[in-house]
């Protein structure tokens, strides 16, 4: 029942006419994702996570983004895959439940609708994560959707 309430589809970053990367996120992380250039050795992939900032690359050359993210993750269970001709960046979130209205401060930061949409997702994504025998894929929120990490008692942690 839960992956009913994964994330639909994947919010694009465009700049200029051009995607960026694209991403989701769940109440644990968030995901970005890069297209990669072809003919491009995937050895030559730099990619380096910290606590605050992310920067992404090709060896040698000057970094394809290099920036700050939008909130604090953890870096020791953050990493990164290529797969299919795409770099898959997972970034563990520090504070579980909290919405991201982008992973980078200042970029492509999703509008007030949407952002109230992936936290109200993200609320459901909670209540089926405490309550598994149950089915919350049809469920709604009238009015504005409290916030996953403190709504009766906040996101219990092992």
């Amino acid at each position: 029942m839960a992956e009913k309430l994964a994330p639909e589809k994947r919010h694009a970053f465009v700049h200029n006419g051009q995607k960026v990367f694209e991403w989701d996120q769940t109440l644990e992380e968030v995901n970005m994702y890069i297209e990669l250039p072809k003919n491009v050795p995937t050895k030559l992939i730099h990619c380096v996570i910290q606590a605050g900032h992310v920067e992404v690359g090709i060896r040698g050359n000057p970094p394809y983004l290099n920036h700050d993210l939008m909130l604090p993750v953890k870096t020791d269970s953050s990493f990164w895959t290529i797969e299919d001709g795409e770099l898959h960046i997972t970034l563990q979130k520090r504070e579980k439940g909290k919405t991201w209205a982008s992973p980078i401060q200042g970029q492509g930061s999703l509008d007030p609708y949407a952002t109230d949409q992936e936290q109200k997702r993200l609320m459901l994504q909670r209540f089926q994560e405490e309550n598994p025998g149950f089915d919350f894929s049809q469920a709604q929120f009238s009015g504005t959707c409290p916030d996953p990490r403190t709504f009766m008692g906040g996101i219990h942690t092992d």
